[in-house]
């Protein structure tokens, strides 16, 4: 802390986490966040690993999105996991402001880039399901990289101009943030000085993406739908709807949780954190098992290449 004009600046933060719960508590919940972790790391870099090394999935735009995706949900749970880990096993080692600063704004700029890539990856089903001659057309690999480049580019732009406010505030009193991750909510409420403006941004940008995306994914989906019922019933039909509902659960998991915690303010504290954990740990770990690891083409080309490789 340093001391201006009477006024105790505050330079590191603590991060309570679940200071609720008790010792038993704390080490299933450890177990369980050490296992996800675990588990999403090595779905997602699995997922990553083959579509680097088999030149059929990189000529398919579908599997050049997977893997961007993928590759996004392994830092994204690295931006905050590890860091709760070590508060739950060494609880009250404080996070200099700068670290926490890093830690939001890769954390809500994967976060926005997520929104995104999802977007992408429905928009590009669509035109798979929905215009199938011309799909080739429609979604060329150039287009493609093109989507990749700017679903990455908006997405670390996106909350520029919060994290632009938020570095411009000063801290004062307690040093505790009521949270497992740097979130905007606790910060704000540490701040010496109330900042509405500051407030307004977050919340009207994490609105506009969350709400446009979703809107857009539901849309695309819509259409899905739609051709899907116009084919003949058989299994290709009954996969086509298989998939489809897989996809939305996801979307819905995730979305559903976000909407909580950044469309409604009101939504903190520690139930605010449990919804962050859905969106922030189990939604990385069903992702790879939903998108790529129950397609039978992703599952041959992990065999390949790991016949290649041994």
């Amino acid at each position: 802390m340093n001391m201006t004009n009477n006024t105790i600046l505050v330079t590191k933060f603590i991060l309570l986490g679940f200071p609720s719960l008790g010792w038993l508590s704390h080490t299933i919940l450890c177990a369980l966040l050490s296992l996800a972790y675990a588990g999403t790391l090595a779905g997602n870099l699995c997922i990553v690993w083959a579509v680097l090394r088999d030149p059929h999935l990189q000529r398919l735009p579908m599997y050049i999105l997977l893997g961007n995706f993928a590759w996004l949900e392994t830092y994204y749970i690295t931006t905050m996991v590890p860091r709760m880990l070590s508060d739950l096993v060494s609880p009250g080692i404080p996070i200099s402001f700068l670290a926490c600063f890093v830690q939001f704004y890769f954390f809500f700029s994967l976060g926005a880039t997520e929104c995104l890539f999802l977007s992408a990856m429905a928009l590009d089903r669509s035109l798979a399901i929905c215009h199938p001659l011309r799909y080739s057309v429609l979604m060329s690999r150039q287009l493609c990289w093109a989507l990749v480049a700017s679903c990455w580019l908006c997405g670390f732009l996106w909350f520029v101009v919060p994290i632009i406010l938020i570095s411009q505030l000063s801290f004062c009193g307690s040093n505790t943030l009521d949270h497992f991750v740097c979130d905007p909510a606790p910060w704000l409420a540490a701040s010496c000085t109330s900042a509405p403006r500051t407030e307004q941004a977050c919340y009207a940008l994490s609105s506009l993406i969350i709400f446009a995306t979703v809107l857009f994914i539901l849309a695309s989906y819509g259409l899905v739908i739609r051709a899907v019922l116009r084919l003949p019933a058989g299994a290709r039909r009954l996969k086509a709807f298989s998939t489809c509902t897989s996809h939305l659960a996801v979307v819905g998991l995730f979305y559903g949780s976000v909407m909580v915690n950044y469309v409604n303010p009101a939504a903190s504290g520690s139930s605010g954190k449990v919804v962050t954990l859905f969106y922030t740990v189990w939604t990385p770990l069903f992702n790879p098992l939903i998108y790529s690891l129950r397609n039978k083409e992703m599952k041959e080309a992990l065999r390949r290449t790991l016949l290649r490789e041994l």
